[in-house]
């Protein structure tokens, strides 16, 4: 990934569009390397859910094309890359799925979604309510949290409507995204190796029980 994140430097001191177009060879090369790790990838996801194998580079990668229409930063481009593995749909699934975040100084991997709608957000509470010892046996194991030390992402400040806030387990169901993410360093990518293996296995244990109210809903 030296020569991926190399063109996001360049392109974040010179995000325009004649400087782009003058690099597009650049971008090209780029482009061509993430559509190569993601389908390893979808490889790697798919030794534990079967169904991302029948997804695509395509189906998983976003636009390097800002859309600027409602926003007061006009640069065009993004100056990162995001993979999306999201099986059996893709990319636009409001399931939880395998996030791979590739930009300079701030690369990292996920597992979840956001902005659930709320009758969904709700099932998901509900589940880790009624089966909470079942969560904590991932979200509290040590083999999880060496990834994922915070289960959940834009906490509420007390308890969701129709809930306890004296129930000892609240602060489980207080997020509003639950989605997990770990850190990880520029070259993190370069080796996919046991690490990423093991880590994809705790996204894919977090990830099939919050699916499991999501696809009931489907």
């Amino acid at each position: 990934m030296k020569e991926v994140i190399g063109f996001l430097k360049r392109l974040k001191r010179n995000n325009n569009r004649d400087w782009f177009q003058a690099h597009k060879d650049e971008y090209v090369a780029a482009k061509e390397k993430v559509d190569n790790l993601t389908n390893s990838l979808i490889a790697l996801v798919a030794e534990e859910d079967a169904e991302a194998s029948r997804l695509t580079a395509a189906q998983c990668t976003y636009r390097i094309y800002r859309d600027t229409r409602f926003s007061l930063d006009k640069t065009p481009y993004k100056t990162h890359f995001g993979i999306f593995i999201n099986p059996p749909y893709g990319k636009k699934s409001e399931r939880n799925g395998y996030y791979f975040h590739i930009e300079p100084g701030n690369c990292f991997m996920a597992a979840g979604t956001i902005g659930l709608p709320p009758k969904k957000l709700k099932a998901v509470r509900q589940s880790i309510y009624d089966e909470i010892d079942e969560y904590l046996s991932i979200v509290e194991s040590l083999e999880f949290k060496k990834y994922f030390p915070t289960p959940g992402e834009d906490f509420l400040k007390t308890a969701p409507k129709g809930f306890d806030k004296n129930w000892e387990h609240i602060y489980y169901l207080r997020p509003k995204n639950f989605c997990v993410c770990c850190p990880v360093a520029d070259d993190y990518f370069d080796t996919l190796g046991n690490d990423i293996r093991e880590a994809i296995h705790q996204m894919h244990r977090y990830n099939r029980f919050v699916n499991f109210p999501i696809e009931d809903m489907e």
